[in-house]
């Protein structure tokens, strides 16, 4: 149930400005999970940072290539907006944002590419621990601390 209603409440976001991202979050890391709204399976894209925008690839099987069209499908990366964490990307296999909607890159998979747009989200509100939208969170890149003695 969780996997159906997150992704709806987060594509919604889309409708309220304040809440779109115009430009590439910073300090965004080399991976990310990815998963089609509605869909189990999850994925990694790797993201680059380009001088136009962002560039996701793809990772593995699952990608939705057939229901993808000029006017539909697209990305969405998720950023807790508590934490300003981008927690993963979203693919959806419905109607694009009007043309000339704040897009922030592309995802590409199979030699085809959808836009990709970005949302802030309260993450806690649509996402469980005990079952993650976008699975395990990140890895921390800080170092533990040692052990007290």
């Amino acid at each position: 149930m969780a996997q159906l209603i997150g992704p709806s409440l987060i594509q919604d976001q889309l409708r309220h400005l304040p809440f779109v991202l115009t430009g590439p979050p910073r300090g965004l890391p080399g991976t990310l999970p990815v998963r089609v709204a509605g869909v189990a399976q999850q994925s990694t894209v790797v993201v680059t940072d380009a001088r136009g925008g962002l560039t996701m690839e793809y990772q593995g099987a699952g990608f939705p290539r057939g229901s993808m069209s000029d006017s539909t499908g697209y990305a969405l990366l998720v950023v807790d907006d508590s934490t300003q964490r981008a927690e993963g990307v979203l693919i959806y296999e419905s109607q694009r944002p009007p043309p000339g909607y704040p897009s922030i890159g592309t995802l590409t998979a199979q030699g085809e590419s959808v836009p990709l747009y970005g949302v802030r989200v309260e993450w806690a509100s649509v996402s469980n621990p005990k079952c993650p939208l976008l699975g395990a969170p990140p890895l921390s890149t800080t170092a533990p601390a040692p052990p007290s003695q």
